[in-house]
C-alpha cells in the first residue's frame, strides 16, 4: 500500500542481485536460515497510485532485467489541522530560497544507498521515551492550507529528552533546517535511513559510527513546530515509509 513496504522474494542466486523501484535502487538481503536465497524489501511512496501497474527490476549478472509486478491496495489517512506562525506556511523570498537549498541537499541525503553495508536488523528500537502524538500519512492541513502528508511518525516528549539511534549505522547528516529544525540522519546501509528531527541539540557528528541505542541528541522544538517532540521518519530507496512497521510492539 502507499507508505508500505513490499517483501519480494527474488529466489537463489550465487550472488546478490540488484534491484531498482522507480528508478531507485532497493535494499536485498539474504535470509539468515538460507544463505544465497534473496528478498528485495521496497519502499511504497505515499503518492503511488494504486490504480497504476508497478514493477520491480531485478538484475542478476549481465542477462536482461526481470520484471515483478507488485499489486497495490489503497490505504486512507487521516487528517490533521494545525496552527503555525505564518512564516512557516507563506515562505518569504529568503525563506523560498533556503527551503529549495535544503530540499536538495536532504533529497541527495535520503538517496544515499550505501551497497558495501547492510543492516543488521530491521528491527527498530524506540528513538525517545514519549507517546505518539502524531502518525505517518497525516493530511496535514496548515493555516487551513493544505501540505505534503506527515512523512514520519511523532514521539510527544518534554525538551531535553534524550534521543538515541534506532539502530546501528554511520551519520549521514546534521543540520540545522528551516523546516526540521536541528535534524540527525543515519544511514543504516542499503538505501535504509533514520531520520530525527526538532532536536533542541545535536550530540553526534558527520561520519560517526554509532550503535543502536547510543544518544545522539535531545528532543526539542526547532523549525516548524507546535511543540517539543522527535519527528522521526524512516527511508526505503530514498522513499518514506511508515516507521510503526519497523519498531517493536
Amino acid at each position: 500500500m502507499p507508505g508500505g513496504v513490499a517483501i519480494v522474494e527474488l529466489g537463489a542466486a550465487a550472488l546478490r542481485p540488484s534491484a531498482t523501484f522507480d528508478g531507485r535502487r532497493v535494499m536485498v538481503l539474504s535470509k539468515p536460515e538460507r544463505p544465497g536465497f534473496w528478498t528485495a524489501v521496497v519502499g511504497i511512496g505515499l503518492a503511488a497510485d494504486p490504480k497504476r501497474r508497478h514493477t520491480l527490476s531485478v538484475f542478476a549478472g549481465d542477462g536482461p532485467a526481470r520484471e515483478i509486478a507488485l499489486a497495490l491496495e489503497p490505504k486512507r489517512y487521516a487528517e490533521q489541522r494545525l496552527t503555525v506562525p505564518r512564516r512557516h506556511v507563506d515562505l518569504s523570498p529568503q525563506d523560498l530560497m533556503r527551503y529549495e537549498r535544503e530540499r536538495i541537499h536532504l533529497a541527495d541525503v535520503s538517496s544515499r544507498f550505501t551497497a558495501s553495508h547492510e543492516p543488521a536488523t530491521l528491527l527498530l528500537a524506540s528513538p525517545a521515551e514519549g507517546t505518539r502524538s502524531s502518525s505517518f500519512g497525516l493530511r496535514r492541513i496548515f493555516n487551513g492550507e493544505k501540505r505534503n502528508p506527515h512523512s514520519g511518525m511523532d514521539i510527544a516528549a518534554p525538551a531535553g529528552t534524550p534521543v538515541v539511534a534506532a539502530a546501528a549505522g554511520a551519520v549521514a547528516d546534521t543540520g540545522d533546517y528551516f523546516f526540521n529544525g536541528n535534524t540527525v540522519i543515519v544511514d543504516h546501509g542499503q538505501g535504509f535511513l533514520t531520520l530525527y528531527c526538532h532536536l533542541s541539540e545535536i550530540e553526534t557528528t558527520v561520519g560517526a559510527i554509532v550503535d543502536a541505542g547510543v544518544q545522539i541528541g535531545r528532543v526539542g522544538a526547532t523549525g516548524r513546530v507546535t511543540g517539543a517532540h522527535l519527528h522521526f521518519s524512516v527511508y526505503l530507496n530514498a522513499t518514506p515509509v511508515d516507521p510503526a512497521l519497523f519498531l517493536a510492539r
